[in-house]
């Protein structure tokens, strides 16, 4: 259980995490000179140990550069990404108002929409092990930063030149601003992450700004999602890949999202498994979720569709992760999956007892096993007054 709430955050106490040094050993990692040339994705790590003096820099990969996807196994994603260097330097957070010309490179690396061309030297070659962790991509060696030079002109959208240049805007605000111009979730993240948002600009942590970019577009989609009007009827989505399965149902009720997480035996974070659950409804959410990143990637996703449809609704998430799960990627999976569970073909129920039938179907953990970790599905189940005046 205090696996899956923590994910690799040290909440243990131990000077390391037992189940990602498990996973680390596994990797053989490419033999590295003192010098590199290729394309960052585009992607820039920042760290969090030492804050708010903390090691930055961009990641380059050995060979061509290919992005993960849901097409790829788990050991076709470790493969690519131990080839993954990052490269390190230590920087202040503060320096991002006025950066120097290292961190100013970095940011033209981060304001890119698409990979950057990058001459990288290193004190001295970089080594390690396959990095882990439950909210980022895995990544491979590291070096100490000597030099950087960029080789191409980064591509960077008329859009975010303006918000980079306001910074009488708000985070929050720009980050819902450039997701509703169409600006991807990573890019958004990767602005966060180099100083590039907000009234007060700093470094923030890479784990920290990737779950706060799907929280804050999120809210902006929810204050969306809260004026239109109610669905009519229950439709249920289901999508799967990298072990993870979503089962997400939509109620004709006034918003509210729960996500129900249940760890099968001997899955990543939880030998001998584990449910967990954490909601909101029409307030905002004022503590961490207890799911860590992922409550925040499975919220947007819906939220997404939601927003898109203009239509409002209560939502079931339940999310089944097997054993095939067996390293962290990332809580850009939960984000994708659930993304491809809402393009699905929805089934159409006329009434919750029928949708909730077939949900239980597709999901192999016993019903009784999970139900009870549902608040929404313990409240009342007539439909309101409301529901049959939208038609």
């Amino acid at each position: 259980m205090n696996c899956v709430v923590c994910k690799g955050r040290g909440l243990c106490g131990r000077p390391f995490c037992p189940v990602l040094r498990r996973l680390e050993e596994i990797s053989a990692l490419p033999k590295l000179g003192e010098r590199m040339q290729g394309i960052s994705p585009p992607e820039v790590f920042v760290g969090r140990h030492g804050w708010p003096l903390v090691r930055a820099g961009p990641m380059v990969p050995v060979g061509e550069f290919q992005q993960p996807s849901l097409g790829m196994d788990i050991g076709e994603i470790i493969s690519l990404r131990s080839s993954t260097v990052r490269s390190e330097t230590k920087i202040a957070i503060k320096e991002a108002a006025s950066p120097g010309k290292l961190l100013a490179s970095f940011q033209q690396i981060a304001l890119s929409q698409a990979p950057v061309g990058t001459e990288i030297s290193f004190i001295k070659p970089p080594k390690g092990k396959l990095w882990f962790d439950g909210i980022q991509l895995p990544s491979g060696p590291s070096g100490e930063l000597k030099g950087l030079q960029i080789t191409t002109n980064p591509k960077i959208p008329r859009k975010v030149d303006r918000i980079v240049d306001d910074t009488d805007v708000g985070a929050a605000a720009a980050a819902g601003e450039l997701y509703s111009s169409g600006i991807g979730i990573e890019h958004i993240s990767r602005m966060l992450s180099l100083g590039l948002l907000g009234k007060k600009r700093k470094l923030v942590p890479t784990r920290w700004s990737i779950t706060a970019s799907d929280d804050m577009v999120g809210k902006a989609l929810k204050e969306t999602v809260l004026n239109q009007p109610l669905i009519n009827d229950y439709y249920l989505f289901s999508g799967e890949a990298l072990g993870n399965h979503f089962e997400i149902l939509l109620l004709p009720r006034p918003f509210i999202f729960e996500l129900i997480e249940i760890w099968m035996p001997r899955s990543i974070w939880a030998e001998d498994g584990f449910i967990g659950s954490d909601r909101e409804d029409w307030r905002p959410k004022k503590e961490y979720s207890q799911l860590s990143g992922g409550y925040y990637a499975a919220r947007l996703a819906v939220l997404d569709h939601l927003a898109g449809l203009g239509r409002q609704a209560g939502v079931l998430a339940v999310r089944e992760i097997s054993d095939a799960y067996w390293a962290p990627l990332g809580v850009w999976v939960v984000r994708e999956v659930a993304r491809r569970a809402m393009m699905s073909c929805p089934s159409r129920f006329s009434s919750l007892r029928e949708a909730q039938s077939e949900m239980e179907k597709r999901i192999k953990t016993p019903a009784g096993r999970w139900r009870a970790a549902s608040k929404l599905l313990a409240g009342p189940v007539q439909r309101s007054l409301e529901e049959f005046t939208i038609r």
